[in-house]
């Protein structure tokens, strides 16, 4: 499990390793243009059973993560006997899956098989169909998250708002932003104060030296 990772949460261009013209590469295509029809598909064919298929399948998941941009892979093929399916049970697909910079997602067989991809894959879905279905996000979706997005972004901003125009309350409150004149008026009067205060203290410092220097005379 630790070595599994987070398959995007809205994938702008999905990799699919099949084969073409199967059910599950149409069910993949059909059900990821319907839930979002801008969304990227790249396709690397693959052989997905008999002779050479394991090797085919280890290239498709190469190529894709050479490709730029791929966001998730998705590893698929339809339904059928174990021996259909063994190559997905083979070291070397298991070991690519695994390797992979991209997350993968297996959709091998119905939902009653399993292989080993299945078990390897950052995450299994049940069927072809279902994997579309996890990978692409619907319209619906997509509007309903953007707008999820724009009413926390607003609650964020009308509570930051809220508490400038507190804080600003709060400033203009003051009494010098209420009278602003009487607060000047107000250091006026102690600067006065101030100042003679100064003046009695110098008149005094300079009787004091000039009755010193009389004496010394």
């Amino acid at each position: 499990e630790k070595f599994k990772k987070p398959i995007p949460v809205f994938p702008q261009k999905i990799g699919i390793v099949t084969a073409i013209g199967g059910a599950a590469f149409k069910d993949l295509i059909s059900v990821a243009k319907r839930r979002f029809p801008l969304v990227e598909i790249v396709i690397a064919p693959a052989r997905v059973q008999g002779s050479g298929s394991a090797e085919s399948v280890v290239n498709g998941i190469k190529l894709l993560n050479e490709y730029p941009g791929t966001d998730v892979i998705v590893v698929a093929r339809g339904g059928g006997s174990i021996e259909d399916l063994w190559a997905f049970n083979s070291e070397a697909v298991v070991r690519a899956i695994v390797a992979s910079d991209i997350p993968i997602i297996s959709a091998v067989g119905h939902e009653v098989d399993v292989t080993l991809a299945d078990y390897s894959a950052d995450h299994r879905a049940p069927t072809p169909s279902a994997a579309a279905e996890i990978a692409v996000w619907s319209r619906g979706e997509f509007s309903r998250a953007v707008r999820d997005h724009i009413r926390v972004q607003t609650e964020c901003l009308r509570s930051q708002a809220k508490r400038a125009r507190h804080r600003l309350a709060m400033i203009l409150s003051r009494p010098a932003w209420r009278r602003p004149l009487d607060f000047i008026l107000q250091l006026r009067q102690t600067l006065d104060v101030h100042i003679r205060e100064l003046g009695h203290q110098g008149h005094f410092f300079v009787t004091k030296n000039r009755h010193r220097l009389s004496m010394a005379i």
